[in-house]
C-alpha cells in the first residue's frame, strides 16, 4: 500500500475503535512492517498536533487511540454532565486512588484508610472494570486483593501504571479535588507486604466482592 493509503486506513481504524489499538494488531491487519505502520502513526500524530484541532493521537494502555485535547475538558464535562453521564463519585475516585497508589490492597485495608466501610464502593469499581481481583492475602480470612485494570489505564489516558502522576497531582488527572486527609492517609500507608500475597492471575471481576465488614453495607 502507498503511504497515504496506509495513513488514511489507520485514521479510519482509530476513529471507529472504542479502545486503544495495539501495534501488533495493526501490523497483522495491514501485512506491512511495523516500522511502516509506526511511521504513519507518527505522521498522524504530528498532523493532529500541528493542526491544533479537537483531537490528538496518544498512546494508552499499550496501544494507540484518538483522544480529545486536555484544554477542552471543561466544556466536555459541562456538556456530558447535562447529558447525565454516569461518572464515578468522589468516594469511588478516592478509593480508586488508594488502590492505584498502594496496590494490591484488600477491602479491609481500603476501609481502614478511608475510615468507612468501602465494600459498596469497591463493588462499583469492579462493575466499572476500574479494578480487578488479583489474588488473596495470606492472613486470617484470606481476603481478596485488588489491583487496577487495563480499563483504568484507558479511562485516564495512561500507557502504563508507572505513568501515574505524583499522588498530589492525581486530582488534576481525574478532574476532581481529592481530600487532603485521603492523600495523607495514602502517603502514610505502608508498602504492601508481598510475602503475604497469594497471586491468582486468572481472577478478575467475575469474582464476588467479599463482605469483610460486620453489619450492613454503607452505600455511597
Amino acid at each position: 500500500m502507498e503511504e497515504n493509503e496506509i495513513r488514511a486506513a489507520l485514521e479510519a481504524i482509530l476513529f471507529v475503535s472504542n479502545e486503544p489499538v495495539k501495534l501488533d494488531d495493526l501490523v497483522e491487519a495491514f501485512d506491512e512492517p511495523a516500522e511502516a505502520i509506526t511511521a504513519q502513526l507518527d505522521e498522524i500524530k504530528k498532523r493532529l498536533d500541528d493542526n491544533n484541532g479537537g483531537f490528538i493521537l496518544e498512546q494508552a494502555a499499550g496501544g494507540w487511540r484518538l483522544a480529545t485535547r486536555a484544554e477542552h475538558d471543561a466544556i466536555l464535562k459541562k456538556f456530558f454532565a447535562k447529558k447525565g453521564e454516569n461518572r464515578l463519585s468522589i468516594a469511588a475516585l478516592e478509593t480508586l486512588a488508594m488502590i492505584a497508589y498502594r496496590q494490591p490492597l484488600t477491602a479491609p485495608e481500603v476501609s481502614e484508610l478511608r475510615g468507612v466501610n468501602s465494600t459498596a464502593v469497591i463493588r462499583t469499581l469492579l462493575e466499572r472494570r476500574m479494578i480487578r481481583v488479583s489474588g488473596r492475602k495470606e492472613v486470617v480470612g484470606s481476603p481478596f486483593l485488588y489491583r487496577t485494570t487495563r480499563e483504568f489505564l484507558v479511562h485516564f489516558g495512561l500507557n502504563d501504571i508507572r505513568d501515574l502522576p505524583r499522588l498530589e497531582e492525581f486530582g488534576d488527572l481525574i478532574g476532581e479535588t481529592i481530600n487532603e486527609d485521603v492523600v495523607a492517609a495514602i502517603n502514610a500507608a505502608p508498602e504492601p507486604d508481598y510475602s503475604t500475597i497469594i497471586e491468582e492471575p486468572g481472577a478478575d471481576i467475575g469474582e464476588e466482592v467479599e463482605l469483610e465488614s460486620a453489619g450492613s453495607e454503607q452505600h455511597e
